[in-house]
């Protein structure tokens, strides 16, 4: 039976989930290692839900640290079928204001060292990622935005760049030229993976600063970015409390079915140790050695 139906993943600023009833902790082994931190699993709103702390709790982990795969492949394991991502962002656009929130639709991907892919190994397989977030969840926290009186924008694309430093000004002002919303370090390699491992997912992203391409903040603290994410974090666990209330009990989207015609590799052609660390994901589509 599944410890938890919905994942919540916590960015800078968010290290708990407040609410979790009848909470516990649980350490989690994965094929790819060790997730971030414990989980916090517990009840939320009546649903069974599983918390982690992307950057561990203490914010031990630089972004290009973070164990992806540990982190999404162990929210399978847990049972989870949806993910909220909570993560600060810079904005690249005026409208975006520091302390308000964005629910992007499209990534760009700036990253360079980043492992984004369960799959290799002696096997292959190509999911569709035109569209890289689900609609049920995004309607979930723009519902859990409105019901806490919170300022939203829906849409927009998050450029996930490599860090862990800032942006330099001529790399901001270009993003801005590109078309881009705003810009994280973490939420592309969740996105690809999520959709990977058959899960929904959305970003609710927290404006922390302009990065620096705006004439009156031309430079990006931390000191700047703490004080917003202190300020954003009660909205945030209000957000996240009401996005879990409203997601549907029922998965009517197509992200359940990602891996369905995705899996290019002849089944028999699959190494026996491949099709062991990926059998959480494979197995359906491998029965008896045959795809459906």
């Amino acid at each position: 039976m599944a410890q938890a139906e919905v994942g919540i993943i916590g960015g800078s600023g968010l290290y708990q989930m407040a609410g979790l009833e009848a909470a516990r902790s649980v350490s989690l082994t994965t094929p790819f290692g060790r997730p971030s931190d414990a989980f916090r699993l517990g009840t939320l709103e009546g649903r069974k839900v599983a918390f982690l702390a992307r950057h561990g709790r203490g914010h031990t982990l630089s972004p290009s640290e973070i164990n992806f795969r540990a982190n999404i492949y162990a929210m399978k394991k847990l049972g989870v079928e949806r993910i909220l991502s909570v993560s600060a962002v810079g904005s690249l656009r005026e409208e975006l204001r520091p302390g308000e929130m964005v629910l992007p639709l499209q990534f760009f991907d700036r990253t360079r060292q980043r492992v984004s892919t369960f799959f290799g190994g002696g096997v292959v397989a190509h999911i569709g990622f035109a569209d890289p977030v689900c609609g049920e969840v995004v309607a979930a926290l723009a519902h859990g935005c409105e019901e806490s009186g919170v300022v939203f924008h829906r849409g927009g694309t998050y450029l996930c760049m490599e860090g862990p430093a800032f942006s330099t000004k001529a790399e901001s002002i270009t993003y801005r030229a590109w078309g881009m919303d705003i810009i994280g370090m973490t939420n592309l390699q969740e996105a690809k993976l999520a959709r990977e491992a058959e899960i929904c997912y959305a970003t609710l992203a927290m404006v922390t600063d302009y990065d620096c391409w705006h004439p009156d903040h031309d430079a990006v603290t931390v000191e700047q970015i703490i004080g917003y994410l202190n300020r954003n974090a009660a909205n945030a666990q209000k957000i996240l409390r009401a996005a879990v209330q409203a997601l549907p009990r029922e998965r009517r989207c197509k992200c359940g079915q990602a891996l369905a015609h995705a899996i290019l590799t002849d089944p028999k052609k699959i190494p026996a140790r491949t099709r062991k660390r990926l059998a959480l994901l494979l197995a359906k589509y491998l029965k008896d050695g045959r795809k459906p």
